[in-house]
């Protein structure tokens, strides 16, 4: 079709892009399915953030961590490693007199034993408290109290 003065008339108006004078050229924002897929998303990568660098695959680092269960005193010698200088080691025992101990004594004494029986429970071990104490560094590592 031509008009009579000889100028062809545009089939068609142009396009947004056209008279908004966007870059035609520019990348969409979102995926544009490839010849021969299907456009129904499966398969399509999500559209990417704007402003946000593309995620980087960093290598993962695997920091092994040991948790040291604590250390919980009888009246028997413990295995351990000392805090304090770092050896394995197998805890001294010190015996102190305690409240345990103390009852005891005051307990024989309201029973009549005034003239020096009541003094037997200070000979007894299994009525005192136990000190556990390092060997290599003479540490203070932890106590047992009776009562």
């Amino acid at each position: 079709m031509s008009t009579p003065s000889g100028v062809p008339v545009p089939s068609a108006p142009p396009s947004y892009e056209e008279t908004t004078g966007i870059n035609v050229s520019y990348p969409h924002p979102y995926p544009v399915p490839e010849p021969g897929q299907k456009p129904d998303g499966k398969g399509m990568n999500p559209p990417p953030y704007m402003g946000q660098p593309a995620p980087v695959n960093n290598p993962v680092t695997v920091q092994t961590v040991y948790v040291q269960q604590p250390v919980v005193f009888y009246d028997r010698p413990v295995q351990m490693c000392c805090p304090s200088c770092n050896q394995m080691i197998v805890t001294r025992l010190s015996y102190d007199s305690g409240a345990l101990t103390w009852l005891s004594c005051g307990g024989l004494c309201l029973l009549g034993c005034i003239a020096g029986c009541c003094l037997i429970p200070f000979c007894i071990d299994a009525l005192k408290d136990v000190d556990h104490t390092c060997p290599n560094c003479s540490a203070l590592l932890g106590s047992y109290k009776r009562l």
